[in-house]
């Protein structure tokens, strides 16, 4: 198979991946590729689980194409496990998408259209912070603040006001400054990941924002993507603060990865207001069709059933120690961080270009049979960022830490005049 015309922007040459088990993926031409970063931090339960296969084919043999507005089997059984098992008690509602931007893009809706039903017409505008990334679509490049993915679209994004991603009388002053009665929504990733190389906020920092966003009426939108269902060694990343969001938005480790999936939660608080004033939320056409749902229930299952959000902690806390061995007094590196199986390297680049040294890293780790996720924007313009599936192994571990240090090695000299 010719795969010069794969690349929808000329002058790469991708990797074909002809499949995977457990943390790594096996190439058309004989590598096998250790998964350090879990595709785009989506692996959790590992490549090639004969069982997923399985589920998703019972699921095509069920029938084609239901409007996301019926229900179906599939549907009920994953409203059901998520409601049950893994949501916080209050979010009792269940829309899904096809993945993480659509489902911010529909959270941004939701309060929005929350407001106006509640005759508050005036609060439009959605905060999110300095240091954030939620998605690709233009009303989630509007509400991050991710400056590489951002540029060039500027004329087409709206101008917000961005928040700290740590200090909450900051987040108070901001507040006041905007006029707390136009702002609709706070949205803010528990962990940061693509932009910040899982920047942890403070211990307190979520809720002060919870406490600011109920003290004027706003919506607290909960960006899980990256750090839900188990990622963070916590079924969502709020857990570790006990915040409960308005609104959560997860994708990712939903589907595992297997099928590309998102979903929004929410509460009768958010979404009573709709019904009375006969408002309804406009789906995606292939939003939550039967074969996503049915493997994602899948997903959910084996996660419970082999208990991986503890392994995610265990093996979370086993990487953070290895790191911080193998890199916490390299020249290059500033920091070490992250929680659970989401951890990051900051990166002190010894040039001025920023993400340079990110992406040769990168590079000189592929060359070494292992994907590190690359990560940054201002004011953190060099980072790494690690999510392995959570069946890693600590020989794994090991083996993907030493690369990493030989990469940020080989990447320093070839910048160092």
């Amino acid at each position: 198979m010719n795969a010069s015309h794969f690349p929808f922007v000329p002058g790469t040459t991708p990797i074909t991946v002809v499949g995977g088990e457990g943390s790594y993926l096996f190439t058309s031409d004989g590598r096998r590729i250790l998964d350090a970063c879990g595709g785009a931090i989506v692996s959790n339960i590992g490549h090639g689980r004969p069982e997923i296969g399985e589920a998703a084919a019972a699921a095509l043999n069920q029938g084609a194409y239901v409007v996301p507005l019926w229900a179906t089997e599939a549907r009920l059984r994953l409203v059901d496990r998520l409601t049950s098992s893994w949501l916080p008690k209050s979010l009792n509602r269940c829309l899904f998408t096809s993945g993480g931007s659509e489902a911010v893009d529909v959270a941004i809706r939701v309060a929005r259209q929350h407001h106006v039903a509640t005759g508050q017409t005036q609060r439009w505008k959605v905060l999110g912070r300095e240091v954030s990334y939620h998605g690709a679509t233009l009303s989630t490049l509007s509400v991050g603040n991710h400056d590489r993915r951002r540029a060039s679209l500027e004329p087409l994004l709206m101008e917000l006001p961005k928040i700290s991603p740590s200090d909450a009388d900051s987040v108070a002053k901001t507040i006041e400054a905007e006029d707390p009665a136009t702002i609709a929504a706070i949205i803010v990733e528990p962990v940061s990941g693509a932009s910040g190389g899982a920047l942890v906020p403070p211990d307190d920092y979520l809720g002060r924002l919870r406490s600011l966003c109920d003290e004027h009426g706003i919506l607290l939108i909960a960006d899980e993507v990256m750090t839900g269902f188990g990622r963070t060694g916590r079924r969502f990343g709020v857990d570790h603060s006990e915040t409960i969001p308005d609104l959560l938005v997860a994708g990712k480790g939903l589907g595992g990865g297997y099928v590309p999936a998102g979903g929004v939660f929410a509460g009768d608080k958010v979404v009573e207001p709709l019904s009375v004033a006969g408002a309804t939320v406009m789906y995606y056409t292939f939003s939550g069709s039967d074969i996503v749902c049915a493997v994602s229930d899948r997903v959910l299952q084996i996660m419970q059933d082999e208990d991986l959000v503890n392994r995610a902690a265990t093996m979370g806390s086993r990487l953070n120690q290895l790191l911080h061995d193998a890199l916490a007094d390299h020249p290059n590196v500033a920091d070490v961080r992250g929680r659970g199986l989401l951890q990051g390297v900051e990166l002190v680049s010894p040039t001025s270009t920023g993400g340079e040294l990110t992406t040769k890293v990168v590079a000189e780790a592929l060359s070494r049979d292992c994907a590190i996720y690359p990560a940054g924007s201002a004011p953190i313009p060099d980072a790494l960022l690690f999510g392995p599936p959570f069946v890693c192994t600590d020989k794994e571990l090991e083996q993907m830490v030493d690369i990493c240090a030989q990469s940020i090695d080989a990447a320093v000299a070839s910048l160092t005049p």
